[in-house]
């Protein structure tokens, strides 16, 4: 075995990895890896980071539950799969093999010199479309497609999107930004959908140049109905709507798993939840437990004893992996029975739990826990606003009476659990999310940002402390569960940041360890400065996206060693596992885990991350069309707003008002050709050297809303800042990642005059990019 002496007090690298591979192909395991290349214990968590990394980015492929192996390598002619278009506006794709696509990602460079020099038409591939291409890897790492031959036409694509009647039977707009086109549907193939509905088609293989044309297959609904942009969104993304028959008559007859509880009845546990909570999952409760600390009980639905493995229940919920809240509706994990009567905590209720009983000391150190499954009745359904206005001395009817009893010693509970959480050093962003009111009349009443209380981070605090002791009880007991993991961010997006710094006159030392500690105070020292926003948005990208897994990787935003999801089973299959597991480690009932999922935990793992992101991207695209739709009849109008996102086709602009994202495209910044300074972030007027930078505050005018696509496109109100004589100027190739000949030119626009990106821009979150999530989710709780 070829074995590089190396001094292993450094962490692996990318190359070292890569290289470590090529040399011994047949060494793939972790394990082997880890020993042929001497990496020391501390640096393990590095080198799983590496792996998954250069797995995801088609590098290696798996080649078992912990080994790899490199990807195979693009020949230098080859037939390309385009599958995506990447957040510059990039085409994406991958080699064809016999078994399918393979090998890294390669972005489309344009027609082959051959090409050009036959004098045809150009060519115009799409997502979907193949060709026999000239394949090289350029110098920054980037591998590049030259197309020689458009080989086959975009294959049948079910799509979502408006019915617009003619007299010859109609066109299709799509709903999907990425589409550039409209699709004609002929009077034979409309299946009697009308002007204005909202439909799903079967669009058939291009012929040529001219339009496309698809078929009807489903009607879904009305454009014109307040409820459209959830319908959309769920259409899109394949959450499920409604249950089946089966599913829905089980959980009518669902009854509790006869194991033994403890009475819980007695104890004063509370809800707190947002206002419009449609389900419970958990209850709380503290008091002093006489030596200066704390006992606290934090329960939690027992879903388990209603879901039994194996039953249709159960393969729904599966199935759906967790909810999806859109502002008009939910598509629950488990059905209105359960979500919210049966599993869901009530007021005054008796209710099966499983609960986990807490002790901290006076400096909020955990001392000892235990799991309890019991039955409870709830004292109160709180919204965070009454209990923390009941705190700030403003109590109402129902909190007056639970003040000295329930929530004074609940928040004196939380202040000595919060100097722990202090001392630990979480990662302190703030995150603000926006919240669609939908009136009596299903119409949008207000969109606005959501308040944030200490009653949000009392609760939040309590239920990563259950999330802790599930995940290391269960690593006591030798019991195999789903983690909920995040990783330290790549060294990649660390360097991107550490040189996008000094641009603002900040610094960031390259080679320290990376802690939430140093990005926190990175945060603290821009804290109350204009370069505030701007800091936060940067360093919530750099972070990598929380996920499930099937081994223990540690949660870096949280930093904590051990993390599980425990306290959320009514809406995530990830802690119905974790409840599983726990309930069969302790012994504690019938319906625990059993042996065939306790073998299918990664597969389960990666399903349940896919559901997640899955819901996420519906939730995000029915916000902005909600937000499209409200703000239409405001075409015209002035906003203040802040620069989110800077790419090469323009700005993203987002609302102080109501939080709502919008694009400037940057042919409509001045008469001047405008490049992306990708170092800076900024876009800057080539000849004059002025700038748009991001986190700039600005006004903007709202020139176009497209509620079908959810998109806003904003003209720029305000002066660019003047050249900056500190930066070397950006040249014209720093826009394009591939060279491009010929003169300036303006950007594309979709016939009407308007930057595609309104209606396909592949953003998914200010600057294109998706955002960066360390798992806060719906109702702010268990990350």
């Amino acid at each position: 075995m070829s074995r590089p002496p190396r001094d292993n007090t450094a962490p692996p690298t990318r190359e070292m990895v890569l290289d470590y591979l090529e040399k011994n192909p047949q060494l793939g395991a972790k394990r082997d890896i880890a020993r042929g290349l001497d990496v020391a214990t501390e640096h393990k968590p590095e080198l799983r980071r590496i792996l998954n990394e250069l797995e995801a980015e088609g590098a290696l492929v798996r080649t078992g539950k912990r080994a790899f192996s490199p990807a195979e390598m693009p020949p230098p002619t080859s037939i390309v799969r385009f599958e995506r278009v990447d957040r510059d506006g990039e085409l994406i794709g991958r080699a064809m093999g016999k078994e399918g696509p393979f090998g890294p990602d390669i972005m489309f460079a344009g027609p082959s010199g051959a090409n050009h020099r036959k004098g045809g038409r150009p060519l115009a591939l799409g997502v979907g479309e193949r060709a026999l291409c000239k394949i090289e890897k350029g110098r920054d790492g980037i591998w590049r497609a030259r197309a020689i031959k458009k080989i086959d036409a975009l294959p049948e694509t079910s799509l979502i999107g408006v019915y617009r009647a003619n007299r010859h039977g109609g066109t299709v707009e799509p709903t999907s930004r990425k589409e550039k086109s409209e699709f004609i549907v002929e009077k034979a193939d409309a299946r009697d959908a009308r002007d204005g509905d909202l439909v799903r088609i079967q669009a058939r293989p291009a012929r040529g140049y001219g339009p496309r044309r698809a078929s009807v297959v489903e009607v879904l609904g009305r454009l014109d109905d307040p409820r459209a942009a959830s319908i959309i969104a769920m259409h899109t993304h394949g959450v499920p709507d409604e249950f089946p028959e089966q599913v829905i008559e089980e959980a009518s007859k669902a009854k509790p798993a006869q194991s033994p509880r403890e009475d819980l009845t007695r104890i004063p546990l509370i809800t707190i939840d947002p206002e419009d909570a449609r389900d419970h999952d958990d209850a709380v409760y503290a008091e002093a437990d006489g030596h200066g600390g704390w006992r606290v009980i934090i329960a939690i639905a027992d879903v388990a004893a209603y879901v039994r493995v194996g039953s249709a229940l159960d393969r729904e919920a599966y199935r759906r992996g967790n909810s999806t809240y859109f502002p008009d509706r939910v598509s629950p994990m488990l059905p209105e029975h359960l979500s919210a009567d049966l599993c869901s905590l009530r007021e005054g209720e008796l209710r099966e739990t499983f609960a986990v009983e807490i002790f901290f000391n006076a400096g909020g150190h955990k001392t000892k826990h235990r799991f309890i499954r019991g039955k409870m009745r709830s004292a109160a359904k709180l919204s965070y606003g009454q209990a923390q206005n009941a705190i700030d001395g403003n109590p109402d009817d129902k909190t007056g009476p639970l003040l000295e009893g329930v929530l004074k010693p609940l928040w004196a509970a939380y202040r000595a659990v919060s100097q722990a959480r202090n001392s630990r050093a979480p990662l302190d962003l703030d995150l603000p999310e926006r919240r669609v009111r939908i009136g009596e009349d299903g119409k949008i009443a207000s969109i606005s940002l959501r308040e944030r209380f200490d009653a949000h981070r009392l609760i939040e605090e309590f239920m990563i402390q259950a999330n802790v002791c599930a995940a290391e009880t269960l690593e006591s007991k030798r019991t195999p569960l789903v983690y909920r993991v995040h990783e330290e961010p790549s060294e990649e997006k660390v360097n991107t940041l550490a040189t996008f710094l000094p641009t603002i006159g900040l610094k960031w030392t390259r080679g320290e360890t990376i802690t939430g500690a140093r990005f926190n105070k990175l945060l603290g020292d821009v804290k109350g400065s204009e370069n505030e926003p701007l800091v936060n948005e940067m360093v919530l990208r750099t972070q990598a996206q929380a996920r499930y897994a099937d081994e223990n990787l540690g949660h870096f935003g949280l930093n904590l060693t051990k993390y599980a999801h425990f306290t959320s089973p009514i809406r995530r299959y990830s802690d119905l596992i974790v409840h599983r597991a726990l309930i069969r480690a302790l012994g504690l009932g019938p319906d625990g885990m059993n042996d065939q999922d306790a073998v299918r935990l990664e597969e389960m793992a990666e399903h349940v991350t896919m559901t997640e992101r899955r819901s996420m991207a519906a939730e995000r695209e029915a916000t902005d069309r909600y937000l499209a739709i409200y703000m239409a009849d405001r075409v015209g109008a002035i906003f203040d707003g802040r620069i989110a996102g800077v790419n090469r086709a323009g700005l993203f602009v987002r609302l102080a008002e109501n939080g709502a994202d919008g694009f400037v495209p940057a042919s409509r910044l001045s008469e001047e050709y405008w490049i992306h300074d990708e170092a800076s972030a900024a876009m800057v007027a080539q000849r004059s050297g002025l700038r748009y930078e991001m986190g700039m505050t600005v006004q903007v005018k709202l020139m176009e809303t497209a509620p079908v696509t959810g998109g806003l496109l904003f003209s720029i109100q305000s002066p660019p800042k003047p050249r900056r004589t500190d930066l070397k100027p950006p040249t014209r190739d720093a826009e394009y990642r591939g060279p491009r000949s010929g003169p300036a030119r303006k950007r594309p626009t979709d016939g009407g005059g308007r930057p595609p990106n309104i209606r396909h821009s592949t953003k998914k979150g200010p600057g294109g990019g998706g955002q960066a999530s360390y798992g806060k989710n719906k109702k702010k709780k268990g990350r």
